[in-house]
């Protein structure tokens, strides 16, 4: 391939993958609950997209791909900070002993809490995250970010009948939460 044709391919490569940047940002959220893990998560999954590039054929589903190698990236390393010991850091200990004042971040507000108010109300978010994390990403991928069915399985690895399932359970546990906190007065 002459370069002059890569050097092409990578620049449609390039515009097919990064419209799909704040999709990838949301579910990143909805994985992490954090809004700087998101953004590390997202970097890394680029950062594998770009090494991987010459592997994807243009035209095919970008967002899908994206979007598996997202959460095999997210899946990876939670397993390895599992195999870790924990650390704690205790560095704001010695500035107490010194006598100076831990002031709170004042930039404002969260950003996590800022999409999932402008996304979702606060109580189907808080339902959200109490389900267990096959369910929630099946909901999230299906109901929050558009894809199909079958654009799930391939980013979860599961047969469709599974992702039915699992879309199936979620919702159901989610109404089910949702009536629960509701009739108690514990809802929005």
């Amino acid at each position: 391939m002459p370069a002059d044709d890569r050097r092409f391919s990578r620049r449609e490569f390039d515009r097919e993958v990064l419209q799909h940047l704040d999709s990838l940002y949301g579910y990143a959220l909805h994985l992490s609950h954090s809004a700087e893990d998101a953004a590390d998560l997202v970097q890394d999954t680029y950062a594998r997209a770009f090494r991987s590039y010459r592997q994807y054929t243009l035209g095919t589903n970008a967002k899908a791909w994206l979007f598996a190698i997202l959460r095999n990236t997210f899946l990876n390393q939670r397993r390895s900070i599992r195999r870790r010991p924990p650390e704690i850091h205790c560095d704001w200990i010695d500035e107490l002993e010194a006598g100076e004042s831990i002031e709170p971040d004042r930039r404002g507000p969260d950003p996590y809490r800022k999409f999932l108010n402008d996304l979702l109300r606060e109580d189907i978010a808080r339902a959200l995250a109490e389900l267990p994390e096959d369910f929630r990403s099946a909901v999230v991928l299906c109901d929050v970010e558009g894809f199909s069915y079958s654009e799930i399985a391939e980013i979860l690895e599961v047969p469709v009948g599974t992702v039915r399932s699992r879309i199936h359970r979620g919702r159901s546990r989610l109404r089910n939460m949702l009536e629960e906190w509701y009739s108690d007065g514990r809802g929005k």
